[in-house]
């Protein structure tokens, strides 16, 4: 079997395991809208693989996602390279996150913090943070959640030990939390089996 063979077969039997999240994915669309109906806006942080996750999550909703609508207050705090070298550089990496989120979040905002394994430090100070100023927080993990998946408020864990298929899937969860705020805003054509 080749190696893309291989990982297609990972893939789709992963996506089978993903229907336990249904509910948790669906509250989160719930909280994220609620977030964005007050006026809040949505942070997102993590390493690597993670931070273009969130960068990626972030544009969706500042730009467009399904169709044409306003944007979404979104942002990836993994883009501001002065700020995290000067924290890192003055502080230590373990905050670079954290004290973006005590500078820049509000009781009315919510973090996102994706972890593949849950255990990213910087990641889990950043909820420390935000549940500080009284914000939402919400977790993407994977594997068994690791420390995330106790120190967040909601927490979507993918059913896996493999780092690419997390990756894969917490991608597909963000597009799905993305379409499911536009919706419940009412700023897109809702589609086949949406939620009500």
């Amino acid at each position: 079997m080749s190696l893309f063979l291989f990982n297609l077969e990972q893939h789709a039997q992963l996506v089978e395991r993903l229907h336990a999240l249904d509910a948790v994915v669906q509250q989160t669309i719930d909280a994220l809208t609620d977030t964005v109906r007050a006026g809040g806006k949505i942070l997102l942080c993590g390493n690597g693989g993670s931070a273009a996750d969130c960068q990626h999550i972030a544009a969706e909703f500042v730009g467009r996602f399904m169709d044409e609508r306003r944007p979404l207050a979104a942002l990836a705090l993994s883009t501001d390279t002065s700020a995290l070298t000067c924290i890192g550089n003055d502080y230590s990496f373990d905050e670079v996150f954290s004290r973006q989120i005590l500078a820049l979040g509000s009781p009315k905002d919510c973090l996102i913090g994706i972890s593949t394994s849950g255990n990213s430090k910087n990641v889990l100070r950043a909820v420390d943070a935000a549940k500080e100023l009284g914000m939402l927080t919400i977790g993407l993990s994977g594997r068994d959640g690791g420390a995330l998946a106790t120190r967040a408020r909601l927490n979507i864990v993918v059913p896996s030990d493999v780092t690419a298929r997390i990756q894969e899937a917490h991608i597909l969860v963000g597009h799905t939390l993305c379409g499911g705020v536009e919706q419940q805003l009412g700023l897109v054509r809702k589609t086949t089996g949406s939620a009500s």
